[in-house]
């Protein structure tokens, strides 16, 4: 019964089994992935918001990193953080260097 024989499973023999091969995927594959592309590119052409990192807004507006801090700190600048890193809106730079 648990002898050295080894195990055999004919997938033939069961009801409603298919086997898919990577062949079969392929163009599955290349189709979703072109789904994926254009709602990528449509999301982006609807939702696009420039945006700037910590470095380039104190090169525009001539200040430390520490006082981009604290305008941060005092709601005087918006901003977003992803993992580590902090952006804000093109936009609203621009509106601060108009002042």
């Amino acid at each position: 019964m648990f002898g050295n024989a080894p195990i055999q499973k004919d997938f033939s023999k069961r009801q409603g089994v298919q086997v898919v091969t990577f062949e079969d995927l392929k163009p599955f594959k290349e189709e979703l992935l072109e789904d994926i592309k254009m709602l990528l590119v449509d999301h982006h052409s609807k939702t696009a918001v420039q945006t700037m990192r910590s470095k380039d807004v104190c090169q525009a507006l001539k200040i430390s990193p520490g006082t981009l801090r604290n305008y941060r700190l005092n709601g005087r600048i918006n901003f977003t953080k992803i993992g580590r890193i902090i952006f804000y809106n093109y936009d609203d730079i621009c509106h601060i260097l108009k002042r």
